[in-house]
């Protein structure tokens, strides 16, 4: 039979320095805003209202910049981890600029680290992956690892490479829009909260009170959305004999439903400017319920900046428990197994 089909890459078809360019250029449109809205609610003024981005300084109101994130993100998949038996981790995730409807993306990768697995069956792929406009232009850079099957356990494969990461994007490294101003205009009526920057402390938590039940369209929907072809959210035929049984739902989609819920308390964070780490910890289905809390790292002035601030937000999602004072990692440093997300960024803020 004639195989013109994609049947992914296996951890020994990758190699150290490898460099792969993704298919398929995508157009986001004021559509992609809209279902993105649908499915998670999100209700951050600058990502919904022209008029308010043009109030601080925006052309229009840009895209969410976790839209943008996932749409880079599944172009990915056919190349890195559609074999995958599960997505680990991220780290250097840098927002270059702001996307606004009918701009294209594309992507490109490298393998910047291979370690296999003890079992000999799987081994960790590490990728650095760029996101670019039409005009060639970085809109978006990340880090992430991922756990991916190989095709034959006996297989030599090269000595391991771990990169070393960076615990955290550098402040003066995030990037905010220059023209942007929060001196002037911001209202804070239309923002949600008259909350800002400096009115958060190092050390605080916000319990984010909201939650949201997943449903399992919803989220195949979501996934679609981002044209993610990972088997392990869609196929419950191939996948039912899997380690679930079941379809798992995408780690993005519980980043954007928790990115959502965080407005209530952090109404002003308008702007994820980078990701400095993130863990997906426990798998989440459909039926499951989301709720999510937050806690400030840190928080740094922007130099020059006297309108805008960072905060280092360490934001945690539990599934069916809502999070009140809710445990964190035990004595051993494992998760409660209600915690399905571990997700730490830099969000910009207006300063008063």
């Amino acid at each position: 039979m004639s195989m013109k089909t994609n049947p992914g890459n296996y951890f020994e078809d990758f190699r150290l320095g490898q460099k792969i360019a993704h298919a398929t250029p995508r157009t986001l449109t004021q559509g992609d805003a809209a279902l993105y809205t649908a499915l998670y609610g999100s209700r951050f003024a600058l990502q919904s209202s022209d008029t308010f981005a043009q109030s601080v300084g925006l052309p229009k109101s840009p895209l969410d910049d976790l839209l943008v994130f996932h749409t880079v993100f599944g172009k990915t998949v056919p190349d890195i981890s559609l074999n995958a038996v599960a997505n680990l981790g991220y780290a250097e995730g840098r927002f270059l600029r702001q996307v606004y409807p009918g701009e294209t993306l594309t992507a490109h990768s490298e393998v910047i680290g291979l370690k296999e697995n003890s079992n000999k069956q799987t081994g960790v792929v590490y990728v650095r992956t760029h996101g670019m406009n039409e005009k060639e232009e970085q809109v978006l850079s990340y880090v992430r690892w991922v756990m991916v099957r190989k095709r034959d356990a006996d297989v030599a494969v090269a000595e391991a490479v771990v990169p070393k990461l960076a615990d955290s994007v550098a402040v003066e490294d995030l990037h905010i829009a220059p023209h942007m101003n929060f001196d002037t205009l911001f209202d804070p009526v239309l923002s949600g909260s008259s909350h800002r920057w400096e009115h958060y402390e190092v050390g605080e938590k916000i319990d984010h009170s909201d939650g949201i039940t997943v449903e399992e369209a919803e989220h195949m929907m979501a996934t679609r959305l981002y044209q993610n072809t990972a088997r392990v959210h869609f196929n419950q035929f191939a996948e039912g004999q899997g380690r679930f049984g079941r379809r798992l739902i995408y780690g993005g989609h519980v980043i954007s439903l928790a990115r959502a819920i965080s407005f209530n308390g952090l109404a002003n964070a308008f702007t994820i400017a980078a990701i400095n780490g993130g863990r997906h910890v426990n798998p989440l289905f459909a039926g499951d319920t989301v709720f999510a809390w937050s806690q400030v790292v840190d928080k740094k002035a922007l130099g020059h900046r006297k309108d805008a601030g960072a905060l280092r937000l360490r934001l945690i999602a539990t599934k069916n428990l809502p999070c009140g004072d809710f445990p964190d990692k035990d004595d051993k440093g494992a998760y409660p197994e209600n915690v399905i997300l571990d997700f730490d960024y830099w969000a910009i803020l207006p300063r008063g």
